[in-house]
């Protein structure tokens, strides 16, 4: 085993860290979600795991991604032959998860990532993958092309690790090419950017998150006619999220909300609706 995976760049890398949470929830006997493709792909990467191992930020992927899950599905159900992109796809399997036999879905990441994405995923007509940079907007004229809308983008644990001008043209530039369209991410506060390096586990990783950003208003006003449809902190999910979860990370919520920690209000999960 490697140490640090030298199949990936540094911000890269952080990729990891919620596929091993994906892969550790899939083995418990009372899952919050199920990814059995997860626990493959750990047990196929030359990487060292175990340093993750009891890491409360486990938890917190899991829970983030039951999340965005949730707000794919809810998507999909309104807009069943709509179209999916997943910005900074990393080695996620939300297609395995949620996928409903109709949807359009592109996964996009950089290169290094795609190049190892596509030793356990393969294309489909209804299923792409795209190698380029979610800053680089030329990427946007291959989904335009090739679907129709509506559109999802589901930007899970990428954004926060770009400098704040091109979080910027990100949303700019979708809102510009897909009016209308559901935009989900996720946003951290000062707090959690000035204690990266105190971070249970990216102060294992070299990657740091770049873009701090004080509350989801700050996109509203980039994008003016831009709705906020929900803002959540891992503490305080939807209910009905909440209510599907296993009792034990039930309790540990009603714990985190009760001490209401900086880092876990200033930490959000917001979906937005572009003008």
């Amino acid at each position: 085993m490697t140490t640090h995976g030298p199949f990936l760049g540094a911000v890269q890398e952080t990729l990891l860290i919620p596929l091993y949470g994906r892969a550790v929830e899939h083995r418990k006997e009372d899952a919050a979600l199920r990814d059995a493709r997860a626990e493959e792909i750990v047990a196929a990467l030359p990487y060292d795991f175990g340093r993750f191992d009891g890491l409360p930020s486990l938890m917190g992927t899991v829970l983030r991604t039951v999340l965005f899950d949730s707000w794919v599905r809810d998507f999909l159900t309104t807009h069943p032959s709509g179209t999916v992109v997943e910005i900074g796809t990393g080695l996620n399997t939300r297609y395995e998860r949620v996928d409903n036999g109709h949807a359009r879905w592109f996964e996009l990441d950089l290169p290094d990532v795609i190049e190892v994405r596509r030793s356990f995923f393969t294309d489909t007509p209804r299923r792409t993958v795209i190698a380029a940079s979610v800053s680089d907007s030329a990427w946007t004229e291959r989904v335009a092309a090739d679907s129709d809308g509506p559109y999802f983008f589901s930007a899970e644990a990428v954004l926060p690790f770009l400098d704040e001008a091109d979080v910027r043209t990100v949303v700019g530039v979708l809102a510009e090419r897909f009016p209308g369209s559901r935009l989900a991410l996720d946003t951290a506060g000062p707090a959690i950017i000035d204690g990266q390096d105190r971070h249970d586990a990216l102060s294992k990783v070299a990657a740091r998150m770049r873009w701090s950003c004080t509350g989801p208003d700050t996109v509203t006003r980039w994008c003016p006619g831009a709705e906020l449809i929900a803002s959540h902190t891992l503490s305080a999910l939807p209910p009905r999220v909440y209510e599907s979860l296993p009792a034990a990370y039930r309790q540990m919520l009603t714990g985190l909300a009760e001490q209401r920690l900086a880092q876990v209000e200033e930490y959000r999960l917001n979906l937005f609706r572009l003008p």
